[in-house]
């Protein structure tokens, strides 16, 4: 027994971080891949003109991804985190290379990988549920922003390596070429299992099963004196028994009561946004987006992925940077502002200057990436996870993450039919009106949640159903 003490002992809290953010790799890569592996199975089934099934190809996982994140919320309460996370590897691996094994058996084929990449969204979906919600619990309360920021880094830093994979890749036979790149999604699945079978179980969960001394020793290995581990674990003691309380009182009817309507729409509104405004058109289809511009083959241009992909993960570095120096609706108006115009002005130049020149509207786009990268894309989840209140936290979440992914795979799957019937300059300034209606939500719908305790947060969304209540027709 002492000698496994000692061995568990080991585990530091660099590698219990490293590996409990790690799942946002396998996130970002899945987002990622389809971007440079399309091409090639475009050409390889024949489904050039097919705007429908490629729009389904690619939308499948986040279609299943609503359904993974829902469920991995529920099974980890039963089951524990670190369970869950390792079975949601063991999925990634096994579909991904279901994926890279696809048979080639004309139209049916993609019906195949449309099912085997929707299997695929569960581990996905529950991936970007699961780590947040452990890397959450065994943090430190002030390096929680920080590591919120780490979890983005490893997302966007999933979707790049996606792009170089692809990049090296291209030169292969088509048909190879985007079998390797989907099926290679199982190495960092590997990793990620192989990690988590040294990490602990988060102790929150442990106290939630009765087992504290488990959950004493875990804290251990991240905290730095007894007198904080005996403080944490009492702060947790007490914040579940509030939640039990909190979740026999409620229903999902609480969430729409006067007192909590104002944050629950401001929270899943700002979720919601966050896809709606496009950015996952670019991020799945840029190199059939310069395609179409330029008349450059899309195989061709996979150099642009890898340039997004550097965008992103600086963006993400910027964030952590800037977090607390200026405040959440400051950010998300400017950033909304600045994407949008992003996605406006290419129409225009291309209505006033009909042979502008067809570059212009990438670097359009990478504006758009570099001003989502440190504002909506990880701002959207800071806000969302504060400005619910005790009392209706696991629901309204669980709401704004499936709106979130909701708008995800409709944006995968409408994107490549509204370019197949509309100008893309159109599509993307569409896109961009949603993003200024989004800067018009965060000012009128959005309260400021920096530098607020969660009480002062959820007092505002009281006071405003009071107002709300004596003028109702405003």
């Amino acid at each position: 027994m002492n000698v496994m003490a000692k061995a568990e002992k080991k585990i530091s809290s660099a590698f219990i971080y490293f590996f409990g953010s790690f799942g946002g790799i396998l996130f970002g890569y899945d987002i990622g891949v389809m971007t440079g592996a399309l091409p090639f199975l475009q050409a390889d089934w024949h489904l050039e003109n097919a705007a429908s099934l490629v729009g389904w190809i690619t939308s499948a996982v986040m279609f299943g991804a609503i359904f993974g994140g829902a469920l991995a919320g529920q099974l980890s309460d039963k089951f524990g985190r670190r369970k869950m996370i390792l079975m949601s590897a063991i999925v990634f691996m096994v579909f991904s290379v279901l994926s890279g094994v696809s048979p080639d058996m004309g139209e049916a084929s993609a019906y195949y990988l449309i099912i085997v990449r929707m299997l695929l969204g569960l581990a996905v979906g529950a991936a970007s549920a699961l780590v947040p919600a452990y890397m959450s619990e065994m943090a430190p309360a002030k390096a929680r922003g920080r590591l919120s920021g780490l979890n983005q880094t490893m997302i966007v830093s999933g979707m790049l390596l996606s792009y170089v994979v692809d990049f090296l890749l291209k030169d292969l036979p088509g048909e190879w070429a985007w079998r390797l790149m989907l099926g290679l999604a199982a190495v960092p699945a590997l990793i990620l299992f192989l990690g988590v079978l040294r990490l602990p179980e988060s102790p929150r969960f442990l106290l939630r099963k009765g087992d504290e001394a488990q959950a004493r020793k875990v804290l251990s290995y991240i905290r730095k004196n007894p007198a904080e581990i005996d403080q944490e674990l009492a702060s947790i003691k007490e914040t579940a028994k509030e939640e039990r309380q909190a979740n026999q009182k409620t229903s999902w009817s609480t969430l729409f009561s006067g007192k909590y309507r104002y944050l629950v729409i401001a929270g899943v509104g700002v979720a919601a946004f966050q896809q709606f405004q496009g950015a996952n058109a670019i991020f799945y289809y840029i190199p059939l987006i310069i395609q179409k511009a330029t008349g450059q083959a899309a195989s061709s241009n996979l150099m642009w992925p890898i340039v997004q992909g550097v965008i992103l993960v600086v963006g993400s570095l910027v964030y952590m940077w800037i977090a607390d120096k200026f405040n959440r609706r400051t950010l998300l108006m400017v950033g909304g502002a600045v994407m949008g115009l992003s996605f406006i002005l290419p129409a225009v130049i291309n209505w006033m200057m009909p042979n502008m020149n067809p570059m212009t509207i990438v670097v359009f786009l990478c504006i758009y990436v570099a001003f989502y990268s440190f504002t909506w894309a990880p701002l959207t989840w800071v806000l969302v996870g504060e400005i619910f209140p005790l009392a209706i936290r696991g629901r309204a979440s669980g709401l704004a993450s499936s709106f979130n992914w909701i708008g995800s795979w409709l944006v995968g799957l409408i994107f490549p039919i509204m370019t197949a019937s509309m100008p893309q300059e159109a599509v993307f300034a569409i896109f961009g009106i949603i993003c200024i209606l989004g800067v018009l939500f965060v000012k009128t719908c959005v309260p400021e949640t920096r530098g607020h305790t969660l009480e002062e947060i959820e007092e505002q969304g009281t006071n405003h159903g009071r107002v709300k209540a004596s003028n109702p027709e405003n």
